[in-house]
């Protein structure tokens, strides 16, 4: 069973997870909430709105819906029971610059205590395993942009006034750095972190 399994059978009702928000931004988000829930979320941009949300951004730890006292101006919880979300309790892991939040929910009961932790136990580790790199260094970083501008090996050494040799081998241990197989998956990687722009 995979963590996102262990967490779905904790939450009958559905959960849902942001890995590393960076620049008010998920790295990895997925859901299991109704899909008609989903969707009203999205469509008005609940996200930006949500209670809970800020509650994890400002917080760190857990707690059961019913214990925050933040204001809902959009009414998002009462909306949320509509689809069967009445109980439920949030999580917040890690950095301000790289938090991680979950949600899991009921339609039948509070949240136990050791349902909680062994929601915040998952949450951990999948922030643990989606953790980008820490940083790539400013040679990595020009090499990578200029490849992500469409540049050729000889042009892009070239532009950065070094040989060809040297601009792979920065490439190379960027893609390491990244984990990334290709140059292109690396470019797209650095994009995703918020490493290029």
């Amino acid at each position: 069973m995979d963590l996102v399994d262990e967490l779905d059978t904790l939450a009958p009702k559905g959960c849902a997870v942001a890995l590393h928000i960076r620049f008010a931004s998920p790295l990895y988000k997925f859901s299991t909430y109704p899909e008609a829930w989903q969707t009203i979320y999205d469509e008005n941009a609940y996200g930006l709105r949500d209670p809970l949300v800020f509650w994890g951004v400002g917080v760190l730890g857990s707690a059961r819906w019913s214990e925050i006292a933040m204001p809902d101006p959009f009414d998002i919880l009462g909306k949320a029971k509509g689809h069967g979300l009445i109980y439920g309790a949030v999580g917040s892991f890690g950095k301000i610059t790289s938090r991680s939040l979950m949600g899991i929910a009921r339609d039948d009961r509070e949240c136990s205590d050791s349902e909680i932790a062994e929601a915040m136990r998952i949450l951990q580790r999948m922030h643990e395993l989606a953790a980008p790199p820490q940083e790539l260094t400013p040679a990595m970083l020009s090499a990578l942009i200029l490849m992500g501008q469409g540049y050729r090996h000889t042009a892009a050494a070239a532009e950065l006034g070094i040989s060809e040799s040297a601009l792979k081998a920065r490439l190379s241990s960027a893609r390491t750095r990244l984990d990334a197989r290709t140059t292109a998956e690396a470019v797209r990687k650095a994009r995703e972190y918020g490493f290029l722009s």
